[in-house]
């Protein structure tokens, strides 16, 4: 099973409150885990000029201003950009995300928004969501994450807070129906 470009949609039971109702898409999945970034959980306390501020990245008048948002728990103090694939980076430090996406960890990317430049589509992710050997795939099994594609408009919507029910409802899953406990057949 490779979840490489899917997302996953955290279903009513989730245990772990740091993950209820979230979207996580998946930027890398293999045989050693998975790594991916919530896109619907903004930080209400940080906002991108800010940090451009507190990184002394200097900021253009025609300078991009993008949601910085809870990746996950871990690494929280690095930076992901999430980002369409309509920019090229200068040196390494971009990751291609199956699907048409790419995921930058470098300065290069924040220094381009803030420049007015970079990808046309981008939201920045501090920390990220991992998963060991097999910790994913239990998961899923154990119902708490639903599986879908990827859409990009769901990604960069404008409104996270309706990202987990538009999933859902992208799935033909009416949230309201979704039980929190799990069974099997």
């Amino acid at each position: 099973m490779d979840l490489a470009g899917q997302i996953l949609i955290a279903m009513p039971g989730m245990a772990d409150p740091r993950f209820e109702k979230s979207v996580v898409l998946i930027c890398a999945h293999s045989g050693e885990g998975a790594m991916g970034l919530i896109v619907n959980k903004p930080l209400e306390d940080l906002s991108f000029s800010g940090l451009l501020e507190h990184l002394n990245i200097p900021v253009a008048s025609s300078g991009r201003d993008i949601r910085v948002h809870f990746g996950g728990p871990v690494e929280r103090g690095r930076g992901f950009v999430l980002h369409s694939a309509d920019w090229q980076p200068q040196g390494e430090g971009t990751m291609k995300v199956p699907g048409g996406l790419e995921m930058t960890a470098t300065i290069n990317v924040l220094e381009a928004l803030a420049s007015g430049g970079g990808p046309g589509k981008a939201l920045l992710a501090l920390g990220y969501s991992g998963w060991g050997p097999g910790q994913l795939e239990a998961e899923i099994a154990r119902n708490d994450w639903l599986t879908c594609d990827a859409a990009e408009g769901l990604l960069f919507a404008p409104d996270d807070g309706s990202k987990w029910s538009a999933a859902l409802r992208g799935m033909g899953i009416d949230p309201l129906t979704l039980s929190a406990a799990a069974g099997r057949a």
